[in-house]
């Protein structure tokens, strides 16, 4: 007999098979909920010199069905945006679907990686215990999964968790996770959290934090409300000091906010692909913007290879299937690809990517609109980025 999911879970299994409703979340986000800006600040544009170079035609991949160029890339992908940078130069670029220069895009859990690098920003500062509980930050999460695990627990997807009582299913409860914050996505008479603070309220530990990697966006939110205790910032306000209006953005960028007002750190956060290349640029280039190193270089350094003594090495990515090898590793919230390059890569689900190779001299930026599903393959979408790098450096 065929195993059905509890009447109770179908409202929560429903997902996004609709790229075009995909794309209108993905593109206009202010329109569907509260948000707030990420200032760019004061400071003039950094200018991103061009040097264009035709990639139209490089088999990037090649599967049973033949090589993949980026035509097959964009169509598979649902793409929104794709910019490649070799050595600081915008080499390609491309906007489909209505989308352009100056549209900022749904970044998805890429934003996970931007607040990674703020919190490793202000521990290198001394402003931040990376082995304090979070408790000791924020009272009143103490009891819970997440009050209770250390700031680099939270760094690394390192709690063990169930929200109210229920079994631990990652989709399903990314699914709830949406319901939190947006009341438009929440089904009839729902009756759960109204926001991320209550939400967080409800986790409790079902396994010792630190010893086992599960991916979950209530680590980043409480490692959110961290921040913005310590700081005395909102989260938006945060990243713009920290970063967005340090590094020459062209455009403001905006998190999205739940009914009380409170950024949705994980993933609620939208910008340009320009802007997000120049972010992924100060990582290629050690913390630095030109001349200023707005990052530690410390901080830069140890992205792609400082994972900590007590967190897996090797990690399997979420949407991996369950027999794939553990290839990547996790490090204050980014993707670690152990290759060669040194590359690391922040994601997020419907494609979006900023992969950043400083052993290629690359940063590539990808926004998509995909459809998330069992019945649809992954793109692969690192293979293309290691090859266009490896091309431009022939």
């Amino acid at each position: 007999m065929l195993e059905t999911a509890p009447l109770s879970d179908l409202l929560w299994t429903r997902g996004y098979t609709d790229p075009a409703w995909i794309r209108r979340f993905t593109t206009q986000g202010r329109e569907l909920s509260p948000s707030r800006r990420v200032w760019r600040g004061p400071a003039p544009v950094r200018h991103l010199p061009r040097a264009e170079t035709d990639l139209d035609a490089l088999d990037l991949v090649t599967t049973d069905a033949g090589a993949l160029k980026l035509a097959d890339l964009f169509d598979a992908a649902q793409t929104d945006a794709f910019l490649v940078l070799h050595r600081g130069q915008i080499v390609y670029e491309r906007y489909l679907h209505g989308a352009d220069a100056h549209t900022p895009h749904f970044n998805a859990s890429a934003a996970k990686s931007y607040l990674g690098l703020v919190a490793a920003t202000l521990a290198h500062q001394g402003l931040l215990d990376r082995t304090a509980p979070a408790c000791a930050y924020v009272p009143e999460l103490a009891g819970t999964a997440f009050g209770d695990a250390r700031v680099q627990d939270l760094l690394h997807m390192g709690t063990q968790v169930s929200y109210a009582g229920r079994h631990f299913d990652k989709a399903i409860e990314a699914q709830r996770y949406y319901a939190v914050i947006a009341p438009q996505l929440r089904p009839f008479g729902y009756c759960g959290p109204a926001g991320i603070r209550e939400h967080l309220l409800t986790a409790r530990a079902t396994g010792a934090p630190g010893e086992e990697f599960r991916y979950e966006n209530g680590n980043v939110e409480a490692l959110a409300e961290v921040l913005r205790r310590t700081t005395g910032l909102s989260t938006s306000d945060l990243l713009s000091d920290l970063l967005w209006s340090k590094m020459g953005a062209e455009e403001d960028a905006y998190y999205i906010l739940d009914g009380d007002g409170v950024e949705a750190a994980c993933g609620g956060f939208s910008a340009t692909a320009r802007d997000v290349a120049r972010l992924g640029e100060i990582l290629r280039c050690g913390g630095a913007v030109g001349d200023r190193q707005v990052v530690p270089e410390e901080v830069a350094g140890t992205i792609a290879g400082g994972v900590p003594d007590g967190y897996p090495r090797r990690v399997r990515f979420p949407a991996a299937p369950p027999d794939s090898p553990a290839t990547l590793s996790y490090h204050d919230l980014w993707w670690i690809l152990n290759d060669p390059h040194g590359s690391c890569m922040a994601s997020g689900i419907h494609g979006q990517r900023l992969f950043v190779s400083p052993g290629l001299d690359l940063v590539v930026v990808h926004f998509g609109s995909q459809v998330m599903s069992p019945a649809v393959p992954p793109v692969p979408l690192v293979q293309a980025f290691v090859k266009i790098g490896v091309h431009l450096n022939s």
